[in-house]
C-alpha cells in the first residue's frame, strides 16, 4: 500500500471514529435532546442506548480487532446506520438528511482504503 494510501486510511477512519464516538457520547449525555430527534424521526427511543453501545463496539472493531470478517461486519452495521438514518430524515422532511452523508461517505472511503491494504497483506 502506497504511502498516500495509508495516510487517506488513517485520516478517513479516524475522522470517521470521532464523529461517531462523538454522536455516540451524546446519545448517553445528551439523553433528552436524542430521545426528542429519535421521535421526531419516528424511531423508537428504547434503541438510543444499545444503538450507542453499537456505535462504540463498531469503532473499536476497525481499530482494535485484526479479523475481516468482524471489521466487514462493522463496516456493514454502519453503512446500514446511515444509510437508514438518511432515508428517516428524507421521510421526515427536516432536511437533516446532509448530516450522515459526510460519515458514510468517510466509511466508504474507509472501507475502500482498508479492502486494498488487505489485498497486500
Amino acid at each position: 500500500m502506497k504511502k498516500r494510501d495509508t495516510i487517506i486510511y488513517y485520516v478517513s477512519t479516524s475522522l470517521f471514529s470521532v464523529m461517531l464516538v462523538a454522536g455516540a457520547t451524546a446519545y448517553f449525555a445528551m439523553y433528552e435532546m436524542t430521545s426528542d430527534m429519535f421521535i421526531s424521526l419516528g424511531v423508537p427511543t428504547e434503541i438510543i442506548y444499545p444503538l450507542a453501545i453499537a456505535k462504540l463496539v463498531g469503532v473499536a472493531a476497525l481499530w482494535v480487532i485484526d479479523n475481516k470478517f468482524i471489521k466487514t461486519a462493522a463496516y456493514l452495521g454502519f453503512a446500514v446506520d446511515l444509510t437508514l438514518a438518511i432515508i428517516a430524515h428524507i421521510i421526515a422532511g427536516d432536511g437533516g438528511a446532509f448530516g450522515p452523508i459526510t460519515p458514510l461517505v468517510l466509511l466508504a472511503t474507509s472501507y475502500f482504503m482498508y479492502l486494498k491494504k488487505s489485498r497486500l497483506a
